[in-house]
């Protein structure tokens, strides 16, 4: 991870000769930098994740149609696309630091609310709430994930994957805890409960983190977000971030109906199924992360790989109608397992293949481009994550839900082949970005000290 960077050295005025050295608090504090972004991953995801085993279930209950259950999980992502390209934009002027810990506050201040919907009026009111404290959730969720790409490719210029891989663990332990846990307090204590737990955690996030985080100081950027849509391989690896984000919010809004009426799953079940999606992605995501960072040309055949293995198992989740295979709930559990896994395979190397695209456009090398490659990550994955809750929710409600699987995995398929179409078409990118890799690494590393 370069230990020899010392993070607080990047608001200093000291040259590159300087930093060759040493410092002796270095080591600790990027140490207090990664605990600080996996605690923001881990209370993030967990906050995120509990919603999956009941919510939907809940929501009907209270007279909202599974349309509008899908319209509910689609409005988080809508804002969260629209939090990211503000925040990202202007996340020098805002201030990383404070951006990471004001988007923990609001999104605790709203996992509380959304405790407290249960007391309110069935029908419009509580339809109404819901939407209403989701958005203003997904802004501080936008500001706070923004931040955190932001900061960890900034202060690990060299490493963006492996350090993303590993940190990908914490956001694995959210998705893995988040439904079993949510589910077993929602069956014990009722419906407030987890989201009261959840939202003291956050709280405690905050004041941790004011302590522990860097503050980095950088001029704002130039550039903007319509330039980097210019270039093909960013294009086309940013349609693949949406299949992939589509995928994750059709099962957010659909698997747990699914589950509960094909199989006569109580929500508790639900939240344990769910481990065979998070388990294997949280622990191949260090691996992914560490052989990107080594072998730079592998990373966008592991995007490839990867969404062809997520439209196999979305093909086979069903399994889709015209495949004609019956459908045993292991079947179900493995291929949980294999989009997991093939989520792990594409994610990790997609940020830093973005960044490296940005600094071959002439990007400048510093926090405000960042910015703009996580804000432009994390609005693609948003517009997926409105899109697959709510078009998913619409194709399963009036067709079936293989059917509505089905089209998610055609949409991995067609982004893996484009990219790979593209790939082969332009193997001279491909090695002009491998070859300026240790260049540009070079020049991030003696930037972190300007």
């Amino acid at each position: 991870m370069d230990p020899e960077v010392d993070v607080e050295q990047i608001d200093d005025d000291s040259t590159p000769a300087e930093t060759s050295a040493p410092a002796p608090r270095m080591a600790r504090q990027q140490i207090l930098t990664l605990i600080s972004m996996a605690s923001v991953n881990f209370s993030s995801m967990i906050c995120y994740s509990i919603l999956g085993p009941f919510f939907p279930n809940e929501a009907l209950k209270k007279g909202a149609s599974q349309e509008v259950v899908g319209l509910i999980f689609g409005c988080y992502a809508v804002c969260n696309l629209i939090g990211s390209l503000v925040m990202g934009k202007y996340i020098v002027e805002i201030g990383a630091k404070f951006m990471l810990v004001g988007g923990l506050f609001v999104s605790a201040g709203c996992t509380i609310m959304f405790g407290l919907l249960d007391r309110v009026p069935s029908g419009a009111t509580f339809i109404s709430l819901c939407f209403v404290v989701r958005s203003v959730d997904a802004l501080g969720f936008a500001a706070a994930i923004t931040s955190t790409f932001a900061m960890t490719a900034r202060i690990f210029p060299n490493n963006v994957a492996t350090v993303l891989g590993s940190l990908e663990v914490f956001t694995g332990l959210g998705l893995i805890l988040g439904p079993p846990l949510g589910g077993w307090f929602y069956q014990s204590f009722g419906y407030e409960v987890p989201f009261m737990l959840l939202g003291g955690l956050l709280l405690v996030m905050v004041p941790f983190n004011i302590y522990v985080l860097p503050s980095i100081e950088a001029d704002p950027s130039k550039d903007s977000f319509f330039s980097l849509l210019t270039n093909g391989k960013i294009v086309l690896t940013c349609y693949a971030i949406f299949t992939l984000s589509a995928g994750l919010g059709f099962l957010d809004a659909t698997l747990s109906l699914f589950a509960i009426a094909k199989f006569g799953l109580s929500v508790g079940h639900v939240g344990l199924i769910l481990l065979g999606f998070s388990l294997p992605y949280c622990l191949v995501s260090p691996l992914i992360g560490f052989i990107t960072d080594k072998y730079p040309s592998t990373r966008c055949w592991f995007v490839v790989l990867g969404g062809i293995a997520t439209a196999f198992g979305f093909f086979m989740l069903g399994p889709a109608p015209f495949l004609h295979i019956p459908s045993p709930l292991w079947l179900l559990v493995l291929m949980l397992g294999v989009v997991g896994l093939s989520l792990a395979i594409s994610v990790i190397p997609m940020l830093p293949e973005i960044i490296t695209c940005a600094y071959e456009k002439g990007y400048e090398e510093g926090l405000g481009t960042l910015g703009m490659v996580s804000g432009l990550f994390g609005a693609f994955w948003s517009l997926g994550m409105f899109y697959g809750p709510t078009v998913g929710g619409l194709i399963t409600q009036h067709l079936s839900f293989e059917w509505a699987a089905a089209v998610q995995g055609g949409l991995s398929l067609l982004g893996a082949f484009l990219l790979a179409v593209y790939y082969v078409c332009h193997p001279q990118q491909q090695q002009q970005s491998v070859g300026g890799d240790g260049r540009a690494a070079d020049e991030r590393t003696r930037l972190l000290a300007e």
